[in-house]
């Protein structure tokens, strides 16, 4: 494993965002750890402990957002465009997931019902997630994630498939 000290600080504060199904938490899992990095879910951040579906204080939960981005070396990962955007003065490494709706429905439909979820909550899920290009006004939508993308002026990358996520997880941890 990488040392903390060790990590480029290009890589040492790592975004990676996208629709729901996209891959998200599972390139998380395999940068953080080999990195030395600790992992924040945003899901984690923005729903009640245990209570998936009921949101956090919204104040709440951007003084917890600052608070991540403002330690040394974290990676965050999440759909929620406006938390990725207080943390983007902090970040040295914008990742987005951007894979099309059918993939990102069949990963969803693959993992099937988390965290508490209904079948209600989840079916409303893969609707959301099916809808995401289509979504206007959206921190949370495609729009929103290009803007915050082509908005962030630092060391970025953009993939579209599960073998650009796989063959960048791979290089990543090559460097």
């Amino acid at each position: 494993m990488k040392e903390q000290s060790d990590i480029p600080t290009v890589s040492r504060r790592i975004v990676i965002m996208g629709n729901g199904g996209s891959g998200k938490t599972w390139l998380a899992q395999r940068l953080a750890r080999p990195l030395g990095l600790p992992l924040f879910h945003l899901d984690d951040v923005h729903w009640e402990p245990g209570r998936y579906g009921i949101a956090r204080d919204r104040a709440a939960v951007h003084e917890d957002i600052r608070m991540i981005a403002a330690g040394e070396a974290w990676l965050m990962e999440g759909v929620y465009g406006l938390y990725v955007n207080i943390a983007l003065p902090r970040t040295t490494t914008l990742i987005w997931l951007d894979v099309s709706e059918e993939e990102c429905v069949a990963n969803i439909l693959h993992r099937g019902i988390q965290g508490g979820e209904s079948q209600q909550s989840f079916e409303e899920l893969v609707k959301w997630v099916s809808e995401y290009r289509a979504r206007k006004n959206n921190w949370n939508a495609f729009d929103g994630h290009l803007k915050l993308y082509e908005g962030f002026a630092g060391p970025k990358v953009r993939l579209h498939s599960r073998e650009q996520i796989l063959g960048y997880a791979e290089s990543f941890l090559k460097a």
